[in-house]
């Protein structure tokens, strides 16, 4: 039997409490007993509410912000409390796309400058020209090779979300976390974007985890869904389960309040 990519389990995240003055407070639970598993090759949809846990929880598996309990096992390995080239070499195969496209882009760099940085960080030109690989990239994310030339301020959100998108598969990463990538953006730039992700999906047999506030966008892009709220898992099955039948009342909801152009109370059984 194949063991999944990602396996995480009981996962447990606490952050400071603000106080005032040297008040100390006890800290404040983000994320409680968080699983779930990830497939080689699927594709998870992470749903919840603004504040819910969902960028936290992508952190977390980054170890950008380290959890205090539970296990994340990726590749047979468990990754919590990796440090050093060990934990460099684990965010290499495990690429988190952000959502503000801007902000993750330096203003004072070309476009092609911020592709190929995480090569250069990471040693990995190997004698490739950085130019021939951004290149490369941006054909790759749907955008032309003259735009590595551009600063982003000149490129629109959605062509800065292609181009953080190419930065992430610079490394050819296993795993790719897509935080929130679509926030911002308009409807057919939306459309546009998760698109691309179910493309490079299945070209690059990339496993993807894909975080939004918008149960309508994961409806056809992701295998399995995960419903968070206030940061504990409230459901968790197949995509078609959960549209067919959600369990939770929470789902229901979300279900419930999702727009419709041409409201139709059959379309979630077709």
């Amino acid at each position: 039997m194949t063991l999944p990519l990602l396996q995480v389990n009981g996962l447990r995240l606490d952050v400071p409490s603000a106080g005032r003055g040297h008040q100390k407070l006890a800290p404040r639970t983000i994320l409680n007993n968080v699983g779930f598993n990830l497939e080689r090759g699927g594709s998870l949809g992470v749903i919840g509410e603004s504040g819910s846990g969902k960028s936290t929880l992508a952190r977390a598996l980054t170890l950008l912000m380290p959890p205090q309990a539970g296990s994340i096992v990726f590749d047979g390995q468990e990754i919590m409390g990796l440090t050093g080239s060990a934990l460099t070499a684990y965010r290499a195969r495990v690429q988190l796309v952000f959502q503000d496209p801007m902000s993750a882009l330096n203003p004072r760099k070309r476009v092609g400058v911020s592709i190929v940085r995480p090569l250069e960080a990471l040693g990995r030109l190997n004698k490739r020209k950085p130019e021939s690989i951004a290149a490369a990239l941006l054909e790759r994310v749907g955008l032309p090779s003259s735009y590595a030339s551009r600063y982003p301020h000149e490129l629109s959100g959605g062509q800065r979300q292609r181009v953080n998108i190419a930065r992430a598969l610079a490394l050819e990463p296993e795993v790719l976390i897509a935080d929130e990538v679509t926030s911002g953006l308009d409807v057919s730039a939306q459309a546009r974007i998760v698109g691309l992700l179910e493309g490079l999906r299945q070209e690059m047999s990339l496993s993807l985890i894909f975080i939004s506030h918008d149960l309508s966008l994961v409806r056809s892009l992701c295998d399995d869904l995960l419903i968070l709220r206030s940061g504990e898992v409230v459901e968790s099955a197949p995509a078609d389960q959960v549209f067919a039948g959600p369990s939770h009342p929470y789902t229901r909801a979300l279900i419930a309040a999702i727009a419709l152009p041409d409201p139709d109370p059959e379309w979630l059984t077709r």
